[in-house]
């Protein structure tokens, strides 16, 4: 499936075609990107839409030296399967 990955302040959405496939919303939190959820559309789950958008934003946040706090499941699941992307992950203050 061809996804395009779009960004808006807040939010990164996936689209197949002319349909949103998915998002995923983010908080900046003075260079600290915290994912606060992702979400995709019944018909696209599978098709590797919500690794595409948390690909992206990663891949992006990396270029400019951000660190990222996943507190979102699936984006955090998807880091822990992609260890290549664990240095950009900050861990909470106690």
């Amino acid at each position: 499936m061809d996804v395009t990955v779009t960004h808006t302040e807040g939010r990164y959405e996936a689209w197949a075609g002319d349909r949103r496939a998915g998002l995923m919303d983010y908080r900046d939190e003075n260079r600290l990107m915290v994912i606060t959820h992702t979400e995709v559309a019944p018909e696209f789950e599978g098709h590797g839409v919500g690794g595409a958008l948390v690909r992206t934003a990663l891949d992006e946040w990396r270029k400019e030296g951000r660190r990222v706090l996943p507190l979102c499941p699936f984006a955090k699941g998807w880091i822990e399967r992609h260890p290549d992307y664990a240095d950009l992950v900050s861990r909470p203050r106690s």
